[in-house]
């Protein structure tokens, strides 16, 4: 299995490359969306949930206690006289059998637990993937709109030399309107890139919990398949979702287990205590002279079966009803399986597209940049015209713009591509350096066979930042306060 460590040597990088010492590397904007990220942290409460389903599994196989108590006062009574009395009764009954009901259910809650920590897996690489989107939109949009800001001032020197020269007889009212239109274009281009930024930059503070300050380009990525019959095999291989998916149908194979087993016999051990007081009306309930005590106690254990005969139809309706059901997860599988052979070729194909637009761009650029000097030099000269230089200018800047959205587009596609393989993960990415990682484990061993019915935890708090700034007044009416009980 191929593992993504590149994100160890974002924080080396950032002391190389472009932009200072304190600006903000990709492993870092992971590692905050990974600890403040609601989807991931939703995603972990859900889990939890999945572990409270084996407890609650469990329970059905252990022993139930009861108690109940009444005093009960006689209004009328035949013959005469009336009585009260105070009674109290506990029952104890343990499951010997159940037709391997509390099994099935224990092993099928296990399956979805399973279930439930594919699908955390998955959604960590889908998030991580949303966060290296938006890291990458914020550098792309950076970028154009300097582009577009260097422009507006080309353009504005063009414009002055154009009044200038006009001014002497040298060029027409029509080069100078010509370059006063272009300058307006490229003001209208540059409004319009800075707010695709702003836009950028909300998407990044909506993934990461923060707005980005300088963010530095990112660490190469990991060398990919050369092949997208390569990518697939490893994405069939290692794929999150495929796994649960997987679990899912195991987990309905035995709730089919769960709903045979209504058409066999149950047998438990009981036991029951029962101590009741007359509160001294022994004699009017019973006759003057009885020998019934004011109090009496008693006990007893037994065993008790159960044996359905009949039961109209019903067991075989949720036999079938659990047979479609995995039917549903099975034909799930299939479609799950094909998404993902999907989605890795088309990664891959994006991937490879956008690094040979990379080459072409390149290209562009050198030979528009060599276009523009020498239409500029040209136009010195007589042989060409301000509308040439214009062009040139702004074949320029398209190809300065195509070069870094292609530069962009690779590295999302790419990083889109190791998620497609399932390697985009925590364990994956070397995120556990200077933070805690969530262990789901933990959660499981801590509650999935507690037998206590007061072991409950305290009241949940949100565990992700938010993003607006709440003061004191505020937080009564906030919409992540936890009621009040």
């Amino acid at each position: 299995m191929m593992r993504a460590g590149f994100l160890m040597a974002a924080s080396a990088m950032a002391l190389v490359v472009g932009g200072g010492a304190q600006a903000e590397t990709l492993r870092e904007a992971l590692v905050r969306t990974y600890n403040s990220n609601p989807t991931l942290t939703g995603a972990r409460a859900q889990l939890r949930g999945l572990d409270e389903d084996v407890a609650i599994a469990r329970a059905a196989g252990r022993p139930g206690v009861s108690a109940t108590g009444g005093f009960n006062q006689d209004l009328t009574q035949t013959g005469g006289g009336t009585g009260r009395n105070l009674s109290a009764t506990v029952n104890l009954e343990y499951p010997l059998f159940a037709g391997g009901a509390v099994r099935n259910n224990i092993r099928a809650a296990d399956e979805r637990v399973l279930a439930g920590r594919a699908n955390l897996r998955a959604t960590e690489g889908d998030v991580f993937t949303d966060a290296v989107s938006v890291y990458m939109d914020v550098i792309r949009d950076r970028s154009i709109v300097e582009l577009n800001r260097n422009q507006v001032r080309v353009l504005e020197t063009d414009l002055q030399a154009s009044r200038d020269r006009f001014e002497v007889g040298d060029l027409t009212r029509t080069d100078v309107a010509q370059s006063e239109a272009r300058l307006a274009l490229a003001r209208s281009n540059l409004e319009l890139a800075q707010g695709r930024l702003t836009t950028s930059e909300e998407n990044y503070r909506r993934v990461t919990g923060a707005l980005p300050g300088d963010l530095q380009p990112p660490p190469p990525l990991p060398q990919l398949p050369q092949t997208a019959d390569h990518a697939v095999d490893v994405a069939l291989a290692n794929n999150a979702n495929l796994v649960a998916i997987a679990a899912q149908i195991r987990a309905a194979d035995r709730q089919v287990a769960v709903a045979r087993a209504g058409r066999l016999p149950t047998v438990s051990a009981v036991g029951t205590g029962q101590a009741v007081n007359y509160l001294g009306t022994a004699d009017d309930q019973f006759g003057s002279g009885s020998t019934v005590s004011n109090t009496q106690t008693s006990t007893g254990v037994g065993v008790q079966a159960r044996l359905p005969l009949y039961q109209g139809g019903a067991v075989s309706a949720r036999v079938r009803q659990a047979q479609a059901l995995q039917s549903e997860l099975l034909e799930q599988g299939v479609e799950i399986e094909r998404g993902i052979v999907a989605q890795t070729r088309a990664a891959f194909a994006t991937y490879r597209a956008a690094l040979d637009a990379i080459e072409s761009n390149e290209v562009a650029v050198s030979a528009n940049s060599l276009a523009l000097e020498g239409t500029r030099a040209e136009q010195t000269v007589g042989t060409r015209n301000v509308l040439d230089v214009l062009n040139a200018e702004q074949e320029l800047l398209n190809s300065q713009v195509q070069l870094v959205t292609a530069r962009r587009d690779a590295y999302v596609a790419g990083f889109g591509l190791l998620n497609a393989m399932g390697q985009a993960e925590i364990e994956d990415l070397n995120l556990d350096g200077g933070t805690a990682l969530y262990d789901p484990v933990a959660n499981y061993d801590r509650v999935s066979r507690r037998w206590s019915d007061w072991s409950d935890d305290e009241t949940p708090q949100p565990v992700a930042t938010r993003t607006v700034v709440v003061g004191p007044a505020d937080q009564a009416t906030s919409p992540v306060t936890p009621p009040a009980q």
